[in-house]
């Protein structure tokens, strides 16, 4: 009896040793793969952007989605959604880009299509979307501006549009040309990258969107600068080369919440130099750069992406912050009508 039991309780500690390896095997194996995706998936993010969308395409794009929405239109095109198929359509380059493909777009959508109709089957939709999200994803919402009323005073309107702002006031003259790229020498040899915005020294430089400052201060290369992170983290902002003795608005500081629209400074010709407050720069300009960040180790490393600007200033000449002299004493301006978005008020 003792054997027969004996016998049986073998069979039962082999089956369940059995179990037990084949559970610890799972268990490892499942690990190992979530180990793996999690790697796989943290350095999944997009590592370049080379955005070449003509001024014109974001117009004709941006008049779509501004309209359908101030028409209330029951399916409002979203201008990002419609430039990524365009760019699986042209290769990436928008120097092919012709207003007659944009409009055999809109016609299908007119006919019943939907976008994701059109696009299941377009390879690099997916990498097109998320980078231009990341570049003009908050340039067009709701927003809130003050307009003048009827008895002088200014009453808030509510509107649907473009809520990004030329870097340069309103009524300030500039010039520029298409600079990214080209060869910088002082320190290293380098690439440009950003854009030139020529003006006069003390011209009212505005944010382009709300946003934290996050960095301020004296750079060897671009001299008085600004940094402004924007409230989802996508965008980096500078603007460099700002006045001698005067370079920033009154009240900017690190940390601080700014407003799309806000002065943040001065244009200047400060830079080149180790030692601070020196005007280095041979031609009054502001250096302005946009970085995009999908990840935190692109900040600060090798790993940055700038992307080219020229044409985003193009799209933003249509939008021009307004501003007076606030302060006669120190003589800072400030914006003539505020400004609010939802981002502003979380």
């Amino acid at each position: 009896m003792f054997i027969k039991s004996f016998k049986l309780n073998k069979k039962i500690i082999i089956i369940i040793l059995s179990i037990l390896l084949l559970s610890s095997f799972v268990a490892f194996y499942s690990f190992a793969t979530n180990e793996g995706n999690n790697e796989k998936d943290k350095n999944s993010f997009i590592k370049w952007v080379d955005f070449n969308v003509t001024a014109e395409a974001l117009k004709l794009t941006a008049n779509l989605d501004i309209s359908s929405h101030q028409n209330n239109a029951e399916n409002p095109y979203n201008w990002i959604e419609l430039l990524a198929y365009l760019a699986c359509k042209n290769g990436g380059n928008f120097k092919n880009f012709k207003k007659s493909d944009l409009d055999a777009l809109i016609q299908k959508i007119e006919n019943g299509e939907t976008i994701s109709d059109l696009t299941s089957n377009l390879k690099f939709y997916d990498y097109y979307l998320e980078s231009y999200s990341a570049i003009l994803g908050q340039f067009i919402g709701n927003y809130s501006i003050e307009v003048p009323s009827n008895d002088n005073s200014k009453i808030f309107e509510n509107r649907y549009g473009i809520k990004a702002f030329l870097p340069i006031a309103k009524n300030y003259n500039f010039s520029h040309y298409d600079d990214f790229g080209n060869s910088r020498s002082y320190g290293f040899k380098r690439t440009h990258l950003g854009n030139d915005l020529m003006g006069s020294i003390g011209t009212p430089i505005i944010a382009v969107e709300s946003g934290i400052v996050e960095n301020l201060g004296w750079n060897q290369y671009g001299g008085w600068r600004v940094g402004i992170r924007s409230f989802d983290g996508k965008r980096y902002y500078y603007y460099a080369h700002l006045r001698k003795n005067h370079p920033y608005s009154e009240g900017l500081e690190q940390g601080i919440t700014v407003k799309a629209g806000d002065v943040i400074g001065y244009l200047g010709m400060t830079g080149y130099s180790i030692k601070e407050n020196v005007n280095n720069i041979n031609v009054p300009h502001l250096h302005f750069g946009m970085q995009l960040i999908f990840d935190e180790s692109q900040v600060d490393s090798p790993n940055e992406i700038w992307i080219d600007v020229y044409q985003i200033i193009e799209f933003l000449k249509q939008n021009r912050s307004e501003v007076y002299q606030s302060n006669t004493k120190t003589k800072d301006y400030s914006r003539k009508f505020d400004f609010m978005e939802s981002n502003l008020s979380d």
